[in-house]
């Protein structure tokens, strides 16, 4: 099993990628892939980058959706070596909250298991594994009998505004600001 520091820059990476690129690291896929069972299973797809165009755009928009309400990418940005945890708390807590009520906004998500984690579950054979990573003592039968580990997300809704009418401002997470006077 992963420690958390390593979950955690997995999730941010994979984000990322999913943002301006539209695929997950190879690196990060492989060390969630299962152990290959004793039979030999069909080819797994491999990730490839998105095509341009509207798929940019929309990762682009969360992004900006993100930074809007939660300032996600000014958080993200700051150098925070210099602050106290309790300060650090605090701006997470912020970010935290609003970025949350973005997901809630825009997109229904839902576990893909319905039991909760450290809960015993079954899990019937074939496994997809763009549903459910099987790990451990693995091997081909008609059911996995094991404990979850982690429930799963997936987007059941996705209701994002429509986007900006210029291409120029869809590349824009969040304008500059200048104050005068």
């Amino acid at each position: 099993m992963l420690g958390f520091g390593t979950r955690v820059s997995y999730a941010f990476r994979c984000f990322f990628a999913l943002l301006f690129k539209g695929y997950v690291p190879a690196d990060v896929l492989d060390a969630f892939r299962p152990a290959a069972p004793a039979s030999p299973a069909a080819a797994q797809p491999t990730a490839r980058p998105a095509d341009a165009g509207d798929n940019a755009d929309r990762a682009v928009q969360v992004l900006a959706l993100l930074q809007r309400d939660g300032r996600l990418v000014d958080f993200l940005r700051e150098e925070i070596a210099a602050f106290s945890d309790a300060q650090i708390g605090a701006a997470v807590r912020d970010v935290h909250a609003n970025c949350r009520q973005v997901l809630d906004k825009y997109f229904a998500i839902e576990p893909v298991l319905a039991d909760d984690e450290g809960q015993p579950t079954t899990v019937s054979a074939p496994v997809d594994p763009a549903l459910v990573k099987v790990v451990g003592s693995v091997t081909t039968q008609a059911a996995y009998r094991g404990v979850v580990r982690h429930r799963g997300w997936r987007v059941g809704r996705v209701a994002l505004p429509s986007l900006a009418p210029t291409p120029g401002a869809r590349a824009v997470i969040a304008p500059a600001e200048v104050e005068v006077g």
